[in-house]
């Protein structure tokens, strides 16, 4: 796509860590490490090489977020292609129900061949796993900035239109470079207020309150963890996917994606943020419903029996009315604590509970496992 466009591609690569095989032992402790080992990596590449612009591919919880903070640090005319979301496996499992099946097996609840059929079926395909975790929260975050082409955050990753939204991006990339046109440019204080609009949307993953503030540093962009608070009181919260949610993050972009998402908040967005486009925002809106996007995307819920407002809410019909996160103060947490409260049972809004400290994450996971905590 580069060659057609005129311009001389290189590939380069940084290595990603997987946060779910590392999480119940001391490999977490390397996640967040790794995030800006990337930054560091792509910042040498591009200082080194100096290379007039660059398409940045990946897909999960880590490099996502690298690499918008790296496109940030480097300004050079940047465009992003993120590797999708695996399909969901047999009856809709996805990989997040693993943790509940593993518990049911240290319990005695379950087979070990049970166990390992939901092991061997929750990742039938590549891309970031199937529900709203960090990795699909970041390819999300990465198109409301205005970083992707419309529409091409979190698209199925087996399917034949990622290819397409890839040598688009390519060719674009070129044009963006002879155009002169930097990543600075076209992310600005009011990209990150409509980022963080449709994080309230789709009940985002809470770690992205350490992403897009780090993100935002890298731009010259104030953003604080009391700028998500503020804005997600009073917003809708619209998508219906898992963890929250009952569909797996393929069902996304089936029901229209991060367009659709931003066509429900729209009297809310900055319409006239600009984009990789070329074009406003709004611009870009518009011409997706006149080309038939909503369409196209809705027939691939039929198989389901669904329809697009099944998956993603209508504005004056939410799941909720005020957003997903919320800041916490008090004495556990005197700088501050976020909580998805979308995820909460509202029993649990208001509690007086014994504080069950320990000492490692390991300890605390078997404590959970043999019913020490009530």
């Amino acid at each position: 796509a580069a060659a057609r466009a005129g311009a001389k591609a290189a590939l380069y690569f940084a290595t990603d860590m997987c946060d779910g095989m590392s999480q119940g032992h001391d490999g977490g402790n390397y996640s967040l490490a790794s995030r800006d080992t990337i930054a560091n990596l792509i910042e040498i590449h591009a200082k080194a090489t100096t290379v007039d612009a660059g398409v940045f591919l990946s897909s999960c919880d880590k490099a996502v977020p690298a690499q918008l903070m790296a496109i940030g640090r480097i300004d050079i005319p940047s465009i992003v292609v993120t590797g999708g979301v695996m399909d969901a496996g047999p009856d809709l499992l996805t990989l997040e129900q693993i943790g509940k099946y593993s518990a049911m097996y240290e319990r005695g609840e379950i087979t070990g061949e049970q166990l390992a059929y939901y092991k061997h079926h929750a990742c039938p395909s590549c891309g970031a796993c199937s529900f709203m975790g960090t990795a699909s929260t970041m390819q999300i975050m990465a198109e409301a900035l205005g970083l992707m082409l419309p529409g091409t955050a979190l698209m199925p990753a087996a399917g034949p239109e990622l290819a397409d939204a890839a040598r688009k991006a390519g060719e674009r990339a070129a044009e963006l470079a002879r155009e002169g046109v930097t990543a600075r440019q076209i992310v600005t204080r009011e990209s990150f207020e409509n980022a963080v609009m449709v994080h309230a949307a789709i009940s985002g993953s809470t770690n992205s309150l350490l992403h897009l503030p780090a993100i935002a540093r890298e731009f010259g962009v104030p953003l604080s963890a009391e700028d998500f608070d503020r804005m997600h009181r009073g917003a809708h919260y619209l998508l219906d996917i898992r963890p929250a949610g009952r569909w797996p993050a393929q069902f996304f972009h089936y029901a229209g994606g991060v367009p659709r998402i931003m066509e429900e908040l729209r009297p809310m967005l900055h319409l006239d943020a600009r984009t990789v486009t070329g074009k406003t925002l709004g611009e870009n809106l518009d011409e997706l419903k006149a080309a038939g996007f909503y369409e196209k995307c809705a027939e691939q819920l039929k198989p389901w029996g669904l329809s697009p407002a099944d998956v993603i809410r209508p504005f004056g019909r939410p799941l909720g009315e005020n957003g997903a996160v919320a800041i916490l103060r008090g004495n556990l947490a005197p700088g501050g604590a976020v909580v998805k409260h979308t995820a909460v049972p509202p029993e649990m809004f208001r509690a007086v509970l014994r504080a069950r400290p320990f000492d490692s994450e390991e300890e605390a996971i078997a404590a959970v496992l043999r019913r020490e905590i009530r």
